[in-house]
Formats: structure tokens, C-alpha cells, sequence
């Protein structure tokens, strides 16, 4: 997991980001890049601290604290992703604790199927229905309500850009896999949908992209890799270095809110050890 402290000379310097998910797994290893790189961070989650025991890292305090502790600015939203309203005032709470909104990022997300598979003919409706509302609805709602107060910004950056949205889909979202349909259509939905809200947001210069992490350790997914045999199983269809880390994700995160990615819009960029490469 990469350090919180600030660099004092970051790619990401005086800009005010949004993380969904913050608390654990990819969005705690966001979170802590984007202060790294000099951002003011946001955490949105449900619950402040991981719901996973099975992390030392993770439960080492929360994430907002850490960032505070390591001499960043971070404050903490309880935020439910598939409520409108709950939505609203997590943009409206970065505005008003931060000044602005420059990165927005649509992590928060659950994989049902992964401690408890189902053929399709077996989904329940509930499940798929959950897995929708969070993965996809979830990155509408952020998308949304990020893109409305973005629009209403003057630029900070030299480029005159107004913001960055990044929405974090899946190799799954790309290609399917068995068991596990209504994931897969859910990240699928993501991926289309970041070229779709793109086009839209082009005109306005604020960039719309969306990652495809492979398969990653995280206190989540390590109870999905509990079986040795699964585990190896993955490792090998990721040609490179096996199974992925949270900090490859945020890394990929950083590059696309910062102003090496000035002309990069509408992208899906998968980060996942050639997995898709097959």
C-alpha cells in the first residue's frame, strides 16, 4: 500500500478528489495515491473503517485518518452510492470542505457471485439486482452529480480542463466468465457507459475514463482466493506477474487525473497483468 504523505510537488497538486469505496481495497489504495501526489481527498464509504478483519494493513485506522496523520487533508462522507440524495451530498460536502471538485472516482462496487457463485439459471433477482444498483447505478449517481459541479467550475488547470472522472469497471466488464453473469453485465454496463457520459462531458473538457482491473489481493477478494487451487488458477491466466495490487490500480488512477492524460477521454485502460491479452 503506497504512503499518504504529501510529496509537496505532486502530479495532482491543489486538486480536490472524490474516492467511493474509500474505506478498504482499491479505494483506501486511491485514496492514499492521490494524497501521495498532493491531492485533498474525499472518503466516501458506507461505514468508515474495512468490514474485513483479515487485513493488518486495514485495519491500522481509517483511511481519512491516515492521510490527516501522514500531514494530507482528508475528510469522511457516509455515502450510499445508490441513493440520489446521499450522492448529492457527498459533492456538495467535497465542495464545501475543499473549495471545489476536480476528480471524481466511482470505485465503490461488490462482487456477489464471488464467495457465492450461481449459474444463471440459479441467479435470484435480489442478487442481480443489488449487483446493478451498487455497480452500475452507483457510477451513474457519481458520474452524475460530479459532471453537474464540474461544469459550473472555472478551470484550474492549464490545459483549461474542468474535471476528472474516472470509473472503475473490470476485466469482467470486458470479457465474461462462468457463475458470475450478473457481475459481468453490471461492469460491462460501466464500461459503455464511461464512453456514452464522455461524449457528453468532451464539449465541457472534463475527462471521462474508466479502468479494468484484473484480478487483485485485497482483504474482499482474499476470501475469494481462500482455495489454493483457485488461487493458482488466476495467478496463471494473468501472464504477468500473477495476481495484480490495490497500488497498480491507483496508479493507473493517478495517470488519469493528472495532466499527463490531457487528451485521453472516453478510454477503457485495462491494468490486469495481460489478462485481456489472450
Amino acid at each position: 500500500m503506497a504512503s499518504a504523505t504529501p510529496s509537496g510537488h505532486g502530479r495532482l497538486q491543489g486538486r480536490v478528489a472524490v474516492v467511493t469505496g474509500a474505506a478498504s481495497g482499491l479505494g483506501r489504495a486511491i485514496a492514499f495515491r492521490y494524497s501521495s501526489e498532493g491531492a485533498s481527498v474525499v472518503c466516501a464509504d458506507i461505514r468508515e473503517t474495512t468490514k474485513y478483519d483479515n487485513s493488518e494493513e486495514e485495519n491500522r485506522g481509517t483511511t481519512h485518518d491516515r492521510i490527516n496523520e501522514a500531514g494530507g487533508r482528508a475528510l469522511f462522507v457516509s455515502t450510499d452510492v445508490t441513493n440520489p440524495v446521499s450522492v448529492e451530498n457527498l459533492m456538495e460536502r467535497a465542495v464545501e470542505g475543499f473549495g471545489r471538485l476536480d476528480i471524481w472516482v466511482n470505485n465503490a462496487g461488490v462482487a456477489l457471485e464471488s464467495t457465492n457463485p450461481q449459474p444463471v439459471w440459479d441467479m435470484p433477482l435480489e442478487m442481480w439486482e443489488k449487483e446493478q444498483s451498487i455497480n452500475s447505478t452507483g457510477v451513474f449517481l457519481g458520474t452524475k452529480y460530479a459532471a453537474r459541479q464540474m461544469v459550473k467550475q472555472d478551470p484550474q488547470s492549464e490545459s483549461g480542463d474542468r474535471g476528472w472522472i474516472i470509473n472503475i469497471s473490470s476485466i469482467l466488464g470486458h470479457v465474461g466468465t462462468n457463475n458470475m453473469t450478473s457481475y459481468c453485465a453490471s461492469k460491462g454496463a460501466v464500461l459503455n457507459f464511461s464512453r456514452a457520459a464522455a461524449l457528453d462531458c468532451g464539449p465541457q473538457q472534463i475527462h471521462v475514463n474508466c479502468i479494468g482491473p484484473g484480478y487483485t489481493t485485497s482483504s474482499q477478494t482474499e476470501l475469494a482466493f481462500a482455495d489454493p487451487q483457485r488461487r493458482a488458477e488466476l495467478q496463471a491466466k494473468h501472464p504477468f506477474r500473477g495476481l495484480g495490487q490495490p497500488d497498480d490500480i491507483a496508479k493507473a488512477c493517478v495517470f488519469l487525473a493528472s495532466d499527463d492524460a490531457q487528451w485521453v477521454s472516453g478510454v477503457y485502460l485495462p491494468v490486469d497483468g495481460c489478462y485481456t491479452a489472450r
